[in-house]
C-alpha cells in the first residue's frame, strides 16, 4: 500500500515519488498547469497518510490537499540533493564533492561536498528558454516536438565556429567551438533555414551556456564531477551529448542520472522519513 509520497511542484511539470507494495520506487510526472490531474490521482490513493512536497508551485498543491492531514514541506534545494546523494548511491557512484546543475525552466546550481551544499550559481537559461525560443523562431511550442525535430537538425550554418573566423589558418583553440550562437545569421540574410537547423541551433545555445557555467563553477571549487539533472534532459539525447562533449572537452566528468527530473520528488519522499525519525 502506497502510504507515503513525495510531490515536487515544478514550474513545468508536477513529479511524484513513491514505493509501491512490492517495495520498487515509483515515479509519475503531471504537467503543473493541471493541478487537478494530480489531486485527482492521489484521491484514488486513499491509504496516502502522509506528503512530503517541495517545488516553487508547493503552496497550490498543498492548498488542493487539505484532507491529507499530515503534509511535510521541503525547501526545494535541500529536496533535490537530498535526492541526489540517494541516486548516487543505488547507481554506484563513489565521490563526495561534486557540481550540480538542476536544468529545469531556469537552471540552478550547487556545490556538493558530503552532507553539506551550497548554491553557487545559475542562470535563467534552460528549459523554458528552450521552448520560448524554438516558439519565436519556428512556431513550434510542444517540448516533445522541438526536441524530436531538433536530434536531425544541423547547426553549421547558423553558428559561426572558431574555423569560420580563422579561415583556414591555425586556431588558437578546436576550431569546431563555437565562437557565436547564431553567429551566421547576421552575415547572411538571405539563406531560409529549415526548421530543424533552426531547433538544433536553439538547443545548442541553450546547452552550451549551462555547461560552460558549470564547468566554470566546477573549476571554482575544485571537482571533477558535474551532475547533470532536470526534466528538460527527459528524452533529450542531443542537449545530453552537447553537454557531455563540451564537458569532457574541458576535462571534467559528466554524469547523467537515472530518473534524472525526479531527484526533488525522490527527496520529499525521503524527507518524510526523516521527520520520523526525529
Amino acid at each position: 500500500m502506497t502510504k507515503a509520497i513525495g510531490i515536487d511542484a515544478g514550474g513545468t511539470l508536477t513529479k511524484l515519488a513513491y514505493v509501491n507494495e512490492f517495495g520498487e520506487l515509483v515515479l509519475e510526472h503531471f504537467p503543473s498547469n493541471d493541478l487537478h490531474a494530480v489531486t485527482e490521482w492521489i484521491s484514488k490513493q486513499p491509504e496516502i497518510e502522509e506528503i512530503g512536497i517541495t517545488g516553487g508551485r508547493a503552496e497550490q498543491v498543498k492548498d488542493l490537499l487539505k484532507s491529507v492531514k499530515s503534509i511535510h514541506y521541503i525547501v526545494e534545494f535541500e529536496a533535490t540533493l537530498k535526492g541526489v546523494r540517494y541516486q548516487l548511491m543505488q547507481e554506484g557512484h563513489q565521490f563526495d564533492r561534486s557540481i550540480i546543475t538542476n536544468v529545469g525552466t531556469g537552471t540552478s546550481i550547487h556545490y556538493m561536498d558530503g552532507e553539506t551544499h551550497s548554491r553557487v550559481g545559475g542562470t535563467g537559461i534552460g528549459g523554458g528558454t528552450l521552448v520560448g525560443l524554438a516558439a519565436l523562431t519556428t512556431g513550434i511550442y510542444n517540448y516533445n516536438d522541438i526536441i524530436k525535430q531538433a536530434q536531425s537538425g544541423e547547426r553549421q550554418e547558423m553558428d559561426l565556429l572558431v574555423q569560420d573566423i580563422y579561415q583556414g589558418m591555425d586556431t588558437p583553440i578546436s576550431g569546431t567551438l563555437t565562437a557565436s550562437n547564431f553567429g551566421k545569421m547576421g552575415i547572411d540574410q538571405t539563406k531560409n533555414h529549415p526548421t530543424e537547423n533552426i531547433l538544433a541551433t536553439v538547443q545548442g545555445l541553450v546547452g552550451e551556456v549551462i555547461t560552460t557555467l558549470s564547468i566554470q563553477l566546477a573549476e571554482q571549487n575544485q571537482v571533477e564531477h558535474i551532475i547533470y539533472i532536470g526534466t528538460t534532459l527527459n528524452e533529450n539525447e542531443a542537449l545530453k551529448k552537447i553537454i557531455a562533449n563540451y564537458t569532457k572537452l574541458k576535462k571534467k566528468t559528466p554524469i547523467f542520472l537515472n530518473d534524472h527530473g525526479f531527484s526533488g520528488a525522490i527527496g520529499a519522499l525521503l524527507n518524510i522519513a526523516a521527520n520520523q525519525n526525529k
